[in-house]
């Protein structure tokens, strides 16, 4: 058995499930903002003339 070899797979292993959860962790954060931008951009469309008018008196 090769102990080394088998410490270094171990090793690759663990980072590459830590780099995995790292881009999940990413892509939610992400996922996340968008989600609350739309409902933000949702609330503002229920008020379809709300800023469309504009009045100026000089």
């Amino acid at each position: 058995m090769d102990i080394p070899a088998l410490s270094m797979s171990l090793a690759q292993n663990n980072l590459g499930q830590a780099v995995g959860l790292s881009v999940l962790k990413l892509a939610k954060d992400q996922s996340t903002e968008q989600a609350q931008q739309m409902v933000q951009m949702m609330t503002r469309s229920v008020q379809p003339n709300l800023g469309g008018n504009l009045d100026i008196s000089v």
